[in-house]
């Protein structure tokens, strides 16, 4: 009988050895933890269909920022839950709104040492729960919205944000908002834009987290991107790369890693790719059942994201996997 020459499991024989010649390396420089910050509210709250994560007063999100500190994540991102809410979303832009008080604890408890986003969209903040402001046909006005996600980039970058990240899917609104920031003196601050952000069905328990829902039962496909189509997705990112992006986002990760790939192997600028709240849910659920070992699980996946390409990954394991991973 005869036996092959090479064997290329002779590598995987050991752990050492496996992690001599692998390929893909997770660290927790490469996670975003994605926080929530809410109005109103005397103490943490946690979130029933996302386990292990909260809506946070101001005071128990510096406690939360100094823990994924000292576990190794210094990346977050910042979603705001208001008291009040309006049609046109004005507490996005608010001097006192609740995310821009909550970077200038943040900027004051951390410096530089931890990089500060600032999610920028309106849905968290109109009381229709749409991305932008209503016509009077009922549907999003698309010019009309990107002049107010400029001023909600101003407000956020006055108050310490490292990076402001535009995800309604506006067209246009990388430009409305490199042209504000540039115009006003903040033309260090970078766009990580929400490039491929599809209309998913995964973003049910963020919905919880942020307190939103649609008017009328409507939905967003008319302007997130249909989950049918990769090639444009690859335009939404051209053109927002050329609008002036510093780096983009595909969003879900885990059932787009095409999209991923493709936009890797196109496109020179950072991308990041966010593990939304229903990919972390399932791993979660079937985990508190026993039918899955949820640690490895949350490893594989992560691991799986940054093998596709993406640089950076937004994922509400940003914590767990830092500690695991010894940051």
């Amino acid at each position: 009988m005869s036996f092959p020459a090479r064997r290329l499991r002779r590598l995987r024989r050991t752990p050492a050895l496996r992690r001599l010649v692998a390929e893909t390396r997770l660290h927790p420089d490469d996670l975003v933890a994605p926080l929530f910050v809410r109005e109103g509210i005397e103490e943490a709250q946690p979130i029933l269909s996302l386990p292990g994560v909260a809506q946070h007063t101001r005071e128990s999100l510096r406690d939360e920022v100094r823990r994924l500190r000292s576990v190794g994540v210094s990346s977050v991102i910042l979603f705001g839950v208001p008291a009040v809410k309006d049609p046109e979303g004005s507490g996005a832009w608010d001097p006192k709104g609740i995310v821009q008080l909550a970077l200038r604890d943040l900027r004051d408890d951390h410096g530089d040492d931890v990089v500060l986003m600032a999610d920028l969209c309106l849905d968290e903040y109109t009381d229709h729960g749409h991305c932008g402001i209503l016509s009077a046909r009922g549907d999003v006005d698309n010019d009309a919205t990107i002049e107010l996600y400029a001023r909600v980039a101003l407000a956020q970058a006055e108050a310490g944000a490292d990076i402001v990240a535009p995800s309604g899917m506006m067209d246009g609104q990388v430009a409305a908002i490199r042209g504000a920031l540039d115009g006003d003196g903040y033309s260090d601050i970078p766009i990580l834009a929400y490039s491929a952000k599809y209309a998913s069905a995964l973003y049910g328990p963020f919905r919880d987290a942020v307190d939103v829902s649609i008017v009328g039962g409507g939905n967003r496909k008319a302007y997130q991107q249909d989950w049918s189509n990769a090639r444009e997705a690859l335009e939404e990112i051209r053109l927002d790369i050329e609008e002036g992006a510093d780096m983009v986002m595909v969003k879900p990760a885990l059932t787009y890693l095409d999209v991923i790939t493709r936009a890797r192997a196109e496109v020179g600028v950072p991308i990041a790719a966010y593990h939304v709240s229903g990919e972390y849910a399932m791993v979660k659920a079937a985990a508190e059942r026993g039918w899955i070992d949820g640690p490895a699980v949350a490893l594989e996946q992560i691991s799986a994201i940054k093998r596709a390409g993406a640089d950076v990954v937004l994922t509400y394991f940003a914590g767990d996997l830092a500690e695991a991973l010894g940051g």
